[in-house]
């Protein structure tokens, strides 16, 4: 990988808040930290967190690359996949018939006013297999996994032990995602054999069903520092701390704009965006339950939401520019940089952002470029990383 830097400007880190106990420890020596600090076997702590950007190209090759040092390293070489999901550690990469798990070997451990970081050498864990590309969603406990036919659930605890273990795997029929809960999850696709339409089930760590909540057309989902969100036609579920039992519904207020179907944001945050029709941008803040519509007035392809302060979100314009939105208005622009990209129908839905505390990133695919985007300094391109492969799928890794 080839890196061309557009500012004289290294990404900052997060610094790591003290805890009660002793400072931080070395970043070369394996700690001991008991249970609860998100610490395994073999692994060491950091003083910071190792950002990665990682990347599986056209042939399955995962890239990882160190946001720090700006190394680039082969993680691991798995068959082609369509879609890559993560959850800021494990990589999910999504084909017909099977899901891969790769632990990338860095992830960030909260303790809400502070957090702990670690480094373990990475993995590929295994394979889930079942009928038809499944949809993958992450959760805090649980991974969820659909199917053509079954829901699935996997156990997170057991992916940090190098196990492939699953809480249930029922019978499903329709379209629809497995959203994991604090316990059990939410089935999606309740309209197939459901008691009523237009529902959504929510089930046990047995896969039992306890209850259905109305959600009709339910589709796009994510989880904030507040709850687990799940989009419905009249606006949004929310199980306030993931728990089974906290949901409540957020409406929408009287607009008139199609329902948000895929949400983004910077992870940890009470905000979420999701696109609003075709130039149309919806805000939800799980925090104050309320949702904002921002009508951009041009085609956009994807939004996320960026801090809560200044409420700013980024977008992609149709034409592959990136622009900055805060308090409704469009405050800074760069020029088009993934219009060749966004041209092609195959490879636009692969074109996202990742999105830090003090940056964001973006992939072009066919320009074999991911760029470091400043949201807080008029969009600056702070670095630009050549690539010698096509970055199809982008996650972000160590968060």
């Amino acid at each position: 990988m080839r890196f061309r830097v557009a500012a004289a400007s290294g990404i900052l880190l997060l610094s790591l808040a003290g805890c009660a106990a002793p400072a931080a420890p070395s970043t070369t020596e394996p700690t001991s930290e008991g249970d609860g600090h998100g610490h395994i076997e073999g692994a060491q702590e950091l003083a910071e967190p190792a950002l990665h950007l990682t990347t599986v190209d056209e042939k399955g090759s995962v890239h990882h690359l160190d946001l720090l040092d700006e190394e680039d390293s082969v993680l691991a070489d798995i068959d082609p996949v369509e879609e890559v999901v993560s959850d800021g550690r494990y990589l999910f990469g999504i084909r017909d018939g099977s899901v891969t798990v790769i632990d990338s070997g860095v992830w960030t451990w909260s303790h809400i006013d502070h957090f702990h970081y670690y480094e373990a050498p990475a993995r590929v864990i295994g394979d889930v297999s079942g009928n038809g590309t499944p949809a993958v969603v992450t959760g805090e406990v649980g991974v969820g996994v659909r199917f053509d036919d079954e829901a699935v659930l996997l156990d997170t605890a057991a992916l940090a032990d190098g196990r492939i273990e699953e809480t249930f795997r029922i019978a499903a029929e329709g379209d629809g995602v497995v959203v994991p809960l604090t316990s059990g999850a939410v089935l999606t696709d309740a309209g197939a054999g459901a008691e009523q339409p237009g529902t959504v089930r929510v089930v046990g760590n047995d896969g039992t069903a306890s209850e259905e909540l109305p959600c009709a057309s339910a589709s796009g989902t994510i989880t904030t520092v507040v709850g687990v969100v799940i989009g419905c036609a009249d606006g949004a579920l929310l199980f306030a701390g993931g728990a089974p039992e906290a949901h409540e519904r957020i409406p929408y207020p009287q607009a008139t704009a199609p329902a948000a179907t895929s949400f983004a944001a910077r992870e940890g945050r009470p905000s979420v965006a999701a696109l609003a029709g075709e130039t149309g941008v919806w805000i939800l803040d799980t925090r104050e339950r309320a949702w904002t519509l921002v009508d951009v007035g041009e085609p956009l392809v994807h939004v996320a939401a960026v801090d809560d302060a200044e409420g700013r979100v980024l977008a992609l314009t149709a034409d592959g520019a990136v622009i900055v939105l805060a308090g409704g208005a469009v405050v800074s622009r760069t020029e088009p940089l993934v219009s060749a990209s966004l041209a092609d129908d195959e490879v636009a839905p692969h074109v996202r952002f990742v999105v830090d505390q003090n940056r964001a990133y973006l992939n072009g695919p066919l320009e074999q470029t991911m760029w470091e985007i400043d949201p807080a300094d008029g969009a600056r391109l702070s670095r630009v990383f050549e690539t010698a492969s096509t970055p199809l799928h982008l996650a972000g890794t160590g968060r």
